[in-house]
């Protein structure tokens, strides 16, 4: 066994700026509609106040934190709200017509900040920029963007919930232009749990339905952009699903592979389409094969199920700090809880060499960081009883385990 320490890059971390940070960022003419926003706006979560929140910003608090569960290199979505959002955008509703431009400013806003947030640390942090959905010019002046400012993590590709008839849908041929761009720059596409979801407003019961259907609308992107033909028209796509998990991706499939032999066929069942031409030519499993990876985040056991019939290669891991549900401070015990009996070879490319590949991470410039604060293969071998796992954390990989699941 190869006992040197792993190489651990989370697929799965956030990071934004704060609103001090944010107003330097924006465009000087929208600074006094950005007051405005500001004295009214308030935090929906006073739990992001402190040491919590210093940690979305502060180069010593994270690479501290990192540093102390083994973490040598980071991949990251946004957090904070930006200028003129309602919430984080990685949940956030695209925006309507008429706040399309204070939201564009917005997230320019944080492109910009992000751009010296990940040149603060440029080996570790692998920043993902960000587009909106309304106006496909401007999504492709903010690609060109995040490619000169060597965000390495790519785009963050907007979810279009169904509700949001002012938008295409990814599937409308429309977003060729954007796919375009993003593959011309050899940028990553990526697409983060939490989007894509009705609005069923801010009751319980409303919350509730969204927690219930948010892994569904979060595959929604895997779905049309497989069958629509992306990929078959730009084959040199990256596309990441993250903190998706991966156990539901060979059954999904499979019944897309199924339903695409019957459109190529031009019938399925009594449904005919006459002499209309389908638009792929390969199996949406090709194509899964060819473009996608999963980020699956902390998996459970079960969560990683089906890996082996869409690939080791194919699924990368990520502690979604600093968030709450992620598994800081208790990084080691969820490497113990699920990796404990996956062979040497595969938790090496989980745990790090997926996620450098795809992100474009320099090994050579992480191994010294890994020498140093990497766990072992001998600690992560240990299996996790029952009484140590952690009973003070809101992490469903620990809260299922505790439940038995």
């Amino acid at each position: 066994m190869n006992n040197d320490p792993y190489l651990l890059i989370t697929a799965d971390t956030h990071a934004g700026g704060s609103h001090e940070q944010y107003r330097q960022y924006l465009e000087p003419k929208y600074r006094d509609r950005f007051d405005q926003w500001r004295g009214g706006y308030k935090n929906p979560s006073q739990a992001h106040y402190g040491n919590k929140k210093m940690r979305n910003w502060d180069l010593e608090i994270r690479s501290r934190d990192q540093n102390s569960q083994g973490v040598v290199g980071e991949v990251i979505f946004p957090n904070t709200v930006p200028p003129f959002f309602r919430k984080s955008i990685v949940t956030a509703r695209p925006p309507a017509p008429e706040d399309y431009e204070l939201m564009l400013a917005g997230i320019r806003a944080h492109n910009r900040w992000l751009k010296d947030f990940c040149a603060e640390d440029p080996d570790r942090r692998a920043g993902i920029g960000l587009i909106l959905p309304n106006d496909f010019d401007e999504a492709i002046r903010d690609i060109e963007f995040i490619a000169e400012a060597g965000l390495r993590g790519g785009v963050l590709l907007p979810l279009i919930p169904p509700d949001c008839t002012w938008l295409k849908p990814l599937f409308d041929p429309a977003w060729d232009k954007v796919f375009a761009a993003i593959q011309d720059h050899d940028l990553v596409m990526n697409q983060h749990s939490g989007q894509g979801s009705p609005d069923y407003g801010s009751t319980m019961v409303g919350e509730a339905l969204w927690v219930t259907e948010v892994t569904y609308y979060c595959q929604a992107g895997f779905r049309h952009l497989i069958m629509s033909g992306v990929f078959e028209k730009f084959p040199k796509l990256k596309y990441v699903l993250t903190e998706s998990g991966c156990a539901w991706a060979p059954a999904l499939l499979a019944q897309m592979d199924r339903i695409h032999s019957g459109m190529a066929a031009g019938a399925i069942g009594e449904l005919n389409y006459g002499d209309q031409e389908w638009v792929l030519s390969e199996t949406p499993s090709f194509y899964a094969d060819q473009n996608c990876w999963y980020g699956a985040s902390f998996p459970s056991k079960a969560d990683l199920g089906g890996i082996q019939q869409i690939g080791v290669d194919k699924v990368m891991w990520g502690n979604d700090y600093p968030h709450y549900e992620g598994t800081f401070p208790y990084n080691l015990e969820s490497l113990r809880l699920t990796f404990d009996d996956v062979p040497e070879e595969h938790r090496r490319k989980l745990l790090g060499l997926n996620a450098a590949g795809v992100y474009n991470f320099d090994l050579k410039k992480l191994l010294p960081l890994a020498e140093a604060f990497g766990p072992t293969p001998e600690q992560v071998s240990q299996p996790l009883p029952r009484e140590e796992i952690p009973t003070d954390s809101m992490c469903y990989l620990f809260q299922g385990a505790r439940a038995g699941s």
